[in-house]
This record gives C-alpha cells, structure tokens and sequence, in this order.
C-alpha cells in the first residue's frame, strides 16, 4: 500500500510511518519541519497549501491524517483536513482515516459524565476544531473514518485497546499509548467494516 501521513513528524504519526514502513508499505510523511523516520519520503511544507497538499496525496492509496493544533492558528485541524480533502477530491485516493479525540461529535456519551464535563470545560478550544474536522470528513464523499482516542501517553505499547463505536454501549476513558493507537490506525486502513464509522478508543 502506497500510504501518506499527514503530520507524521512525530507523535502518532511517526509512529504510524514507522510501524507502516516495518510491515512493508510504501510510506510519505507530510510536515512542516520536513523530518521524517528512516526510510521514508518526506514531503516538506504545510498541508493548507494546495500544492503541498496535490503533492503529498498523488500516487496514493490511502491517507492518514494525524495533525494537532497549530500555535495562533485557530481551525489547524480543520484546515489542514479541508485541504486534503480537496487534494484526494482532485486526485483520486478515497481512503481517508482521521484521528480526532473523544469528546468530539456525538462521543461524549461515550465518556463517563466527570470527564466529560472537564473535557468540555478544558478543551472546548480543540474539541471545536474536532468538531469542524469531523464535519469535512463526513461531508467529503470519500471513504472515511474517524478515530477518537482518549488522552494520549507515551507508554510503551500494550497491544490492547478497546475501540467501540456510539451506541456499542459502555464507556471510555483514561488514556492510551500513541503506540497503541498508531497500531489501531494501521489496522483501520484496511478494515472496509469501518468505512464511513467514528471509533472511540482507549486502553
């Protein structure tokens, strides 16, 4: 699979590229700094610009869009998916998994109500920005899904997850390990069942 990662500098996406790269897929990673792990394409610039965006999805078969929010930018999130959306609109991948956070959409019902009222009290700010993503994604047309974990650590992998869409009944909480959901997200890309679904995901 020929797969592009948006914001896959570090964090979950250098995660996701390295695990990607490992199990033999041909891998591009997109950021501003322009770092990349070994063995992988680089493409350097921001995903808002059109022509970053054209370049990084070209040729692929799927996308990957891990980015956080940007200092002084008020919709990083958004934007940066808005524009991607364009590119593989204009282009032709149609595989498109996203990682938004739990809180974001109609998740918070799957949250115990403690930490959904300090979710909405602390992050109202990028639970917005989820919000708007989430709503490009699933007015793009393509075939999406979106992934929402809880608070992200950086612990060593467990291999464990729980991953529950809403309506599945229980709740999720806590954290989960970056390697954990880099783990997730590799094995969403090839997961048809999921296409146009929202997931939650915790340890």
């Amino acid at each position: 699979m020929k797969l592009t990662i948006i914001g896959g500098s570090q964090g979950t996406g250098a995660l996701l590229a390295g695990l990607a790269r490992d199990a033999g897929h041909e891998v591009t990673v997109v950021s501003r700094s322009g770092n990349a792990p070994a063995g992988v394409r680089g493409v350097v610039g921001s995903a808002t610009d059109p022509a970053v965006a054209r370049e990084a999805v070209a040729g692929a078969d799927a996308v990957v869009v891990t980015v956080g929010g940007a200092k002084g930018v008020r919709r990083q999130r958004a934007e940066v998916t808005r524009s991607i959306v364009t590119a593989m609109t204009e282009s032709g991948p149609r595989r498109l998994v996203v990682q938004s956070s739990l809180g974001a959409g109609d998740s918070g019902a799957q949250m115990p109500l403690p930490l959904r009222l300090l979710m909405k009290a602390v992050l109202a700010a990028p639970l917005a920005d989820h919000d708007e993503q989430e709503s490009v994604v699933e007015s793009s047309g393509l075939d999406w899904t979106v992934v929402r974990p809880t608070g992200l650590t950086t612990r060593p992998a467990t291999g464990r997850w729980r991953a529950h869409e809403v309506g599945d009944g229980g709740t999720l909480g806590g954290s989960i390990p970056r390697a954990d959901l880099a783990a997730y997200l590799l094995e969403v890309l090839s997961d048809d069942s999921l296409i146009g679904k929202a997931v939650g995901i915790s340890s």
